[in-house]
Parts: structure tokens; C-alpha cells; sequence
């Protein structure tokens, strides 16, 4: 959704007659100290916008990967900045059919097409993170009217069939119609909004959260749904084979099980896509057989590492545009060794890109984001289990008032380099944790980073692959068993399979369990 600039107009004049000499002179007087007003305007806030695509902070933005002759070299600046800016335009709610208001669709078809984002009217900070909500809205793709995501949200029986939550209106906040010229509506995809949204059972939206849309579901429909009226399945199969290589491959993981996507058909693909829950997506650079789970971005400006592994680093505000230009497939033209996902590299003019404005008002906004007030009260168990937090010492790895130490933890099979411990902010503590996708992804980096706990009661699947669906699941001492069925995230063709690491709390009483949950939930 967008929201109308409510911020302070600039009145403009226009003189259609001579006057008088001395009304002349007072005139241009005028106008000569309005630049020197407005510049001790106290309300007034003329930010100094970070260079997004600096070559030097685009080498050090990244942890390396555990190979680090492996680790991404990005496209250069010279590169990127000749890729032309993408308008933010209007958008629209989608609304669950038999919610949206009467002849909607038509009356999008008469809509003009309007942009939205002019930092030059951008006078307060209040008006930059409002702007910046703007680009967290935005989608950078988009779907036409004949096309199979397009048909499938007008579907009711979707709805019913994918369990998909839409808010008391009635509106699915994941994604939004664009008009882009006058009477063609599309469907706008893969905004920061479209995975950082989360619906709760009573109908609310709450941006920045961990999203909780089944995307890599919906995906494995379309697949099908595609193939199915496909006139040349041959090459569905393969264009749905080149996005798995684009996407996932890390060919030079030894064993690496991305590379039987490219033998398998569309209904195994499909299915891989399928088995993956809410709450977790398998984002570019990860993997269907491990994927992350989604982070909540509240209070980000305070972590100081992006990425279940911690693959990026978050020094300032640049660095958080830095990660979200990537993020919006830039990554995908990086070379990793001597292999790029998207080769040959395209022509700057082909693609699209968020202006270095753009991206700070984007990041001012998340910067903002906070967790919302907890609903959890903290009551006489909530005050035993922070008792029992405290006796357990789970701040040392949990520290308030964060709830984080900011650190990464290596998993068991990596090797710390000597370097790291001067570098990075690195923990001496191994937790046993599946590692695949720290050490077998291009988001690699050999190590897991110590999440925060604010905001976990609007937070789930847990673990950073979403393996456990609750924080029950994840203090049951059944789950590090090898015949456990894990409640979560369970990897494409392995089931039963252990959710191994972490295993304090795991011999607490289930008194103390309860209280340390019911503690947890209050943050």
C-alpha cells in the first residue's frame, strides 16, 4: 500500500505583469533570501545520501565464504550505475474474491499511472522513512492479467487450499496491483513487503515481520499450473531448470545436492518447492534442501550481521542499501570463481535499480522498525521463567537488552581463520547444528549469527531453517533423536531426520520449560 505525502508544500508564484520599480525590488529581495531561510528552517533535514555502489565497501561488505577464493565479486560501480532507476509507482490491495469492492477491476483500468517517490520534496526525516516505506512496498516485477499468478489470486479456492491469511479487510498484504499504463492491471511481486509481512489469526498486518505467505508453495503450483497448459513442455522444463541453476547452484560444493534440479521434471521440482512451509523461503543463493528461514527486521539497525549466517555485515545505514540492492537480484551478476549465476551479463540498460535516494529512504524506514508490544503478559510464570533464563545463562549468548551478543557462531565442521577473530565479532561456542547452509551455499560463511529474541511471539518456524513450527517443539528433547519428525521445515525426501544443535533447555523440568517459553513470549 502507499500513503499520500501529508509533508509541507512549497508555494510557487508566477508573476504575470510588470510592477513598479519598488515592488520589483522587494520582489527579488525576496527571492534571494528564500534559499537562506529555508536553510535555517530548523524543520528542514537535508540528508547526506551514502554512495550505494562503492567498489571498495562492496569488497568488505560480505563475511567470505568458507572457500574464500570462491567469495562474490560484484559487478562494478561503473556497471551499476549506468542501470537505469525503476519508478515507484501507486499500488493497489489485492483482496481475497468476494472481498474486494464491487467492479474494482475495472475501476483499476481507468486508473492513470502515478509515481510516488521525488526526494526532492522530501523535506523532514519523518517524510524520508514515510518515502522509504514507500520502496518496502514497491514491487519490481510484474504479472500480467492472462498469467497464472494473476488468475490464482482471483481464485477463491486457492484461498481455501493454500490456507492464505488475509486481514480483516480482506486484503493480502503480500502482494499489490500496479497500473502502469491506463488499463492494464498487473500484479507486483517480489516487494521487501511481499515476505516481510506477516498476517496473525485476528487479521492484522504487521510489516517487517517474518513473513508467513506460503511462497515457495505458491511456486510449485504455478509450476504445474504452467506446465500443465504449456504448449511446448520442453521448454518449460527447461526455463524452470535454468531459474533452479540461477537461483541455487554453488558448483563448486563437492556432493552438492542442487545439481540433480537439473535432471529432475517439473512435477519433482515442484514438489521440492511444495515441501517447504511458511516462514521459510528458499531465497536466491540458499537452496530448496536448506533453505533460511525469513527474518523479522525489527530493530535492525542494531545487528550488526544480515543473513542466518551472517553472510553480510551491517556497519551503517549503507551497508543495509547495500544488502537490499542485492537482494533485489543484483546478486544474481556476481562471479563466484570463474562461475556468474546469469551469464553472459546482461546490458546495464536491460534492468532496473533503486536510486541511491531510493535505497536510503529504504533503509531509514527499516531502521524504524521496531517489534510490536507483545500481547503476552508477564505474570507470575513469565517472571519464574526469566528466573529460569537467568539461572540457565542464556545471556551470554542472549544478551539483553537486545537479546543478542551480535556474534557468529562457526559451525562444527569450519575452521575459523585467525583473521575472523580480528575481523569479525566471532564466538568461541559450537552449537552442532546442521550446517549445510552455512558451508554449502553461496549466503555461506561458515558460521551461524546469534539471533535476537525481541519480538519472537510473532516469530515462527524456529531455527534458522525453520525446522520446529513452535518454541514447544524447539525445548522437546525428542527433536535431536534421528526418528524425530520435525514439526517445521523438513528437507525434500529425508523424513524422519534429527533437528540437531542447541540443546540447552532441552533437560529443564516442564515447569521451567513452560515458564522460560512464557518469558520469551513477553519480549
Amino acid at each position: 500500500m502507499d500513503m499520500n505525502d501529508s509533508g509541507t508544500q512549497m508555494l510557487s508564484h508566477q508573476f504575470r505583469s510588470r510592477v513598479g520599480a519598488l515592488l520589483l525590488i522587494v520582489v527579488l529581495g525576496l527571492i534571494g533570501t528564500a534559499p537562506r531561510s529555508r536553510a535555517l528552517d530548523p524543520k528542514r533535514w537535508s540528508p547526506v545520501v551514502p554512495r550505494t555502489w562503492d567498489d571498495e565497501l562492496m569488497r568488505t561488505l560480505e563475511v567470505p565464504l568458507p572457500d574464500p577464493a570462491i567469495s562474490a565479486k560484484h559487478v562494478s560501480a561503473n556497471y551499476y550505475y549506468q542501470i537505469p532507476v525503476r519508478p515507484v509507482y501507486r499500488t493497489y490491495p489485492v483482496y481475497r474474491p468476494g472481498r474486494e469492492p464491487a467492479g474494482y477491476l475495472e475501476w483499476l483500468r481507468k486508473r492513470e499511472p502515478e509515481t510516488l517517490f521525488d526526494s526532492t520534496r522530501l523535506r523532514t526525516k519523518e517524510q524520508w522513512r514515510r518515502a522509504g516505506e514507500r520502496v518496502f512496498d514497491a514491487p519490481i516485477d510484474f504479472e500480467s492479467e492472462g498469467s497464472a499468478l494473476f488468475k490464482l489470486l482471483r481464485d477463491p479456492a486457492w484461498y481455501e487450499v493454500k490456507g492464505v491469511s488475509v486481514t480483516r479487510d480482506g486484503m493480502l498484504p503480500n502482494f499489490t496491483y500496479v497500473v502502469r499504463e491506463k488499463g492494464k492491471v498487473e500484479v507486483g511481486v517480489l516487494a521487501c513487503a511481499s515476505c516481510h509481512t506477516r498476517v496473525t489469526p485476528d487479521g492484522r498486518a504487521f510489516k517487517g515481520a517474518q513473513g508467513n505467505f506460503p511462497d515457495d508453495r505458491m511456486f510449485g503450483f504455478e509450476m504445474r499450473f504452467e506446465n500443465r497448459r504449456s504448449d511446448d513442455k520442453a521448454d518449460h522444463l527447461r526455463r524452470m531448470r535454468s531459474f533452479m541453476r540461477r537461483s541455487y547452484g554453488a558448483p563448486w560444493v563437492s556432493d552438492d545436492p542442487n545439481a540433480q534440479l537439473q535432471t529432475m521434471s517439473v512435477d519433482e521440482l515442484a514438489a521440492i518447492m511444495e515441501a517447504i512451509p511458511p516462514g521459510v523461503c528458499a531465497r536466491q543463493g540458499s537452496s530448496p534442501f536448506y533453505p533460511p528461514r525469513i527474518p523479522d527486521l525489527f530493530g535492525v539497525k542494531d545487528r550488526k550481521y544480515l543473513d542466518a549466517s551472517g553472510h553480510f555485515r551491517n556497519r551503517d545505514t549503507g551497508d543495509l542499501m547495500r544488502y537490499a540492492a542485492l537482494n533485489q537480484g543484483m546478486d544474481e551478476l556476481s562471479r563466484y570463481g570463474t562461475w556468474r549465476p546469469t551469464e553472459p551479463l546482461p546490458e546495464p540498460a536491460k534492468l532496473g535499480r533503486y536510486s541511491d535516494e531510493q535505497l536510503y529512504a529504504l533503509a531509514l524506514y527499516l531502521e524504524s522498525l521496531e517489534p510490536p508490544p507483545s500481547p503476552y503478559p508477564f505474570n507470575r510464570l513469565a517472571a519464574q521463567g526469566k528466573r529460569v533464563f537467568q539461572e540457565e545463562r542464556c545471556a551470554r549468548c542472549h544478551t539483553p537488552p537486545l537479546y543478542t551478543n551480535n556474534k557468529l557462531i562457526p559451525a562444527d565442521e569450519f575452521t575459523v581463520p585467525k583473521e575472523h577473530r580480528e575481523q569479525f565479532h566471532v564466538a568461541s561456542t559450537h552449537l552442532g547444528t546442521d550446517s549445510s547452509l552455512t558451508l554449502r551455499s553461496r549466503r555461506g560463511s561458515g558460521y551461524y549469527k546469534v539471533p535476537g529474541l525481541r519480538g519472537l511471539w510473532l516469530r515462527g518456524p524456529f531455527e534458522h531453517n525453520g525446522s520446529v513450527a513452535t518454541l514447544e517443539d524447539w525445548f522437546d528433547a525428542r527433536r535431536v533423536q534421528e526418528d524425530y519428525q520435525p514439526t517445521g521445515f523438513r528437507r525434500f525426501g529425508l523424513a524422519p531426520q534429527a533437528v540437531k544443535g542447541h540443546d540447552f533447555g532441552l533437560d529443564l523440568s516442564a515447569e521451567d520449560k513452560r515458564a522460560l517459553i512464557a518469558f520469551l513470549m513477553t519480549l
